[in-house]
């Protein structure tokens, strides 16, 4: 599994000198056509033979030898049958290799020879990836997992044993009366010591690790009231489920797909909080070119991407700024600037070093009319003591 220091080391990373190349290599497992299983090796050797050509034509031939040679070979012992994508980012100039298994949600199999890792894929996938903790709970147990890139972990489990009862009811039933309350105390003494658990992990876990419940209907609603105000923030929905039938199977379609309706809901309430902020001059703005001076200004909280944004900009050489107007020389230190054919390239990793939410949005006319690109802010740089906007921005 990837993690948040792995993602920033790759943002970090940039080749110093013109003859060096960050190689990213994106493997998305297909259903195979035959049972020889060649497509995927025929495919990668034509993105190798593509990505030397285009490394000689730049004079770099020998900067990615090395690193295109491994990857081929890595390559040749991947099929269609995989379950997993891959993603291998490598420099050799640098003595840099890491690889990581994804899930298999990639658009394609694709390789990148750069100045930067190609991370763009990478943050489609992962941008509002969660950690999920499934609770599936009954009277008498309760199981406790976790979800991640659709890698499913089960920890430990709580058991309360039935409690024994005798043969008869006793005088006027006061012993079935009695038994009756005590079976209650114990189940809610269970139901509580579960809640407990879910607050823990709340308490221990990172702030992204969000909850769904699985249980019997009805078991669910005695079993809400005892679950803390603040889990219940993080708690996303529940799922029928039978403790010790359900398959793993089961569990992650419940979840995932409790957990994508979550997703859809928040990306359509972020895209109308940042436009409508945008358009109140409050914390909020539209289009490149603000986005960017946002983003420079330390001041972007979320960034919100259409699916395929794409566009040209150029770089400082010297002092690394963004501009959507393609000028020779850098308009804030004078240097000369490179010009990018896409600029994601240059403004993911720079929203990754600086802890910036990246969410790519599908399907949204409203971001589509914004120009496909958007942020919410955590504050306004330009906002005066008295609330106005200054005349620079």
């Amino acid at each position: 599994m990837i993690t948040r220091e792995q993602i920033r080391e790759l943002a970090e990373f940039e080749c110093e000198k013109d003859s060096q190349c960050a190689l990213s290599f994106y493997f998305q497992p297909q259903t195979p056509h035959s049972k020889a299983h060649r497509e995927e090796s025929i495919l990668a050797k034509d993105l190798v033979r593509n990505a030397q050509r285009e490394a000689e034509k730049e004079g770099k031939k020998n900067g990615t030898r090395a690193d295109l040679e491994r990857i081929l070979d890595l390559a040749g012992s991947l099929h269609g049958n995989q379950t997993r994508a891959k993603a291998v980012f490598a420099c050799s100039a640098h003595n840099f290799w890491r690889e990581f298994d994804l899930p298999p949600r990639l658009s394609g199999t694709q390789l990148f020879v750069n100045r930067r890792f190609r991370l763009k894929p990478l943050a489609a996938l992962l941008g509002d990836e969660r950690l999920l903790w499934i609770a599936l709970v009954d009277r008498h147990r309760a199981r406790f997992l976790e979800l991640r890139l659709e890698e499913l972990i089960e920890h430990e489990s709580l058991f309360h044993s039935k409690p024994r009862r005798g043969r008869g009811d006793g005088f006027g039933g006061y012993d079935a009366g009695h038994a009756e309350r005590s079976v209650h105390d114990e189940v809610m003494h269970h139901f509580k010591n579960v809640c407990e658990h879910l607050k823990q992990i709340v308490e221990k876990g990172s702030l992204e690790a969000l909850i769904v419940v699985g249980c019997q209907e009805s078991n669910w609603h005695e079993f809400e009231t005892y679950l803390r105000p603040y889990v219940k923030e993080r708690l996303l929905g529940h799922f029928p489920a039978d403790v010790g039938t359900i398959s793993e199977d089961e569990i992650r379609r419940h979840a995932e797909r409790i957990l994508e309706e979550f997703r859809g809901r928040r990306r359509r309430e972020l895209v109308q909080e940042a436009i409508s902020q945008a358009k109140g001059h409050r914390n909020g703005v539209t289009g490149l070119r603000r986005v960017l001076r946002s983003l420079e200004m330390g001041e972007v909280q979320t960034l919100l991407l259409g699916e395929n944004y794409s566009a040209h900009a150029v770089e400082c050489t010297a002092c690394g700024h963004l501009d959507s107007h393609i000028v020779r020389y850098c308009p804030v230190c004078g240097r000369g600037t490179r010009k990018l054919e896409d600029v994601c390239d240059a403004l993911i990793p720079a929203a990754i070093r600086r802890d910036v939410e990246l969410i790519y949005v599908k399907d949204e006319p409203e971001l589509d009319m914004a120009g496909n690109i958007a942020a919410l802010l955590r504050f306004r740089a330009d906002r005066k003591k008295n609330g106005q906007i200054s005349a620079a921005s």
